[in-house]
């Protein structure tokens, strides 16, 4: 027979099993995992089943992903957890449900201070630190050579200067983390640069000011805390949303300095516009070489970074599963050069 101690090894060697994924980053998660850790909540909303049972559906993050969780015991105790906590402590198992991980939640409490935790850790950001990116997003400024976009421009940077450090660029999909918004900005101001070069005929002053403005008023639109996790839309966000935000920020700002009217109505068009369709919130479509530039620089840097991130734990010459935000497409990554 067994004695005590070797039965007692053999329960801690199969718990340390049953555990392979505590510790790990959500990215490194694998179905069939049991796992514990710290995580940052997102989002959470108490749905029912069919049957009519009460359960809270809930996104977690960490600095390396996002996973959508389930917590099937529900209580009004938990409920009110996750409405005073931002960061909590799960220990549950991985599932797989529609081809998606999903995390099923057994226990959760909140964060308390004797928990050593590295908040940095937990908080997906951008990959270029924030003071960085904020400093050479100002820097075009000055590469405007029109003096009064150039004020335009560097006055409303200002006012807003200190939330551009956190804001996302959403709450969900593309740049949807903190330092998105700065980080989305950055890359469609670097690459509207380079294709300045190209089609020279183009006005970089509109270019540039059409960049840095266009999403700028998602700070008005959306609440988000310093973590860039937005909580909600706000109300002007919900019934304007951020282009007519955006339109009168210029309207109102250029007044103030005495802009030009032209230059005024331009700018706003390519806010207005960049959207390029009336459902997705673009009354007009593009009416000039730099509004039309300023779409496309969108489109561009959004859907690279769906791309990127779609691809990111795909091993080379394997298809991901569709992405919803891909039209449902398949994407491919191709072999690593050897």
């Amino acid at each position: 027979m067994s004695s005590i101690e070797d039965l007692l090894n053999d329960k801690a060697r199969e718990q340390m099993k049953n555990m392979s994924g505590a510790n790990k980053n959500i990215s490194e998660l694998k179905v069939g995992e049991k796992t514990e850790g710290f995580y940052l909540v997102k989002s959470f909303e108490v749905k029912k089943t069919t049957n009519g049972k009460q359960y809270i559906d809930l996104s977690v993050v960490d600095k390396t992903g996002e996973i959508n969780a389930k917590i099937w015991e529900y209580s009004e105790d938990k409920e009110t957890l996750l409405a005073d906590s931002s960061i909590v402590k799960i220990r549950g198992e991985v599932l797989e449900w529609n081809g998606s991980k999903q995390l099923k939640v057994n226990k959760i409490r909140a964060k308390v201070n004797t928990d050593s935790v590295d908040i940095s850790e937990l908080i997906p950001s951008a990959p270029i630190e924030q003071g960085e990116m904020f400093a050479e997003v100002k820097s075009y400024i000055p590469r405007i050579k029109d003096e009064e976009i150039r004020l335009l421009v560097g006055n409303i940077v200002l006012k807003y200067s200190q939330k551009l450090y956190y804001y996302p660029a959403a709450k969900k999909n593309h740049h949807s983390y903190r330092g998105g918004l700065l980080y989305h900005t950055l890359r469609m101001l670097q690459s509207g640069e380079k294709l300045c070069q190209v089609y020279d005929f183009l006005n970089t002053d509109y270019v540039y000011a059409g960049v840095i403005l266009h999403d700028i008023c998602k700070i008005l639109e959306m609440d988000s805390d310093e973590y860039g996790i937005v909580s909600d839309y706000t109300m002007e966000g919900k019934l304007l949303g951020h282009i007519i935000q955006g339109v009168k920020e210029i309207e109102i700002e250029g007044e103030k300095i005495g802009l030009n009217r032209e230059k005024s109505v331009v700018l706003q068009h390519m806010v207005l516009s960049h959207h390029y369709e009336p459902e997705f919130g673009s009354p007009k479509k593009p009416m000039t070489p730099e509004a039309e530039l300023l779409h496309f620089l969108d489109i561009i840097d959004a859907r690279m970074f769906d791309f990127e991130h779609a691809l990111e734990g795909i091993e080379p010459g394997k298809f991901t599963d569709k992405i919803w935000l891909l039209d449902n497409r398949n994407l491919y990554k191709t072999m690593d050069e050897q």
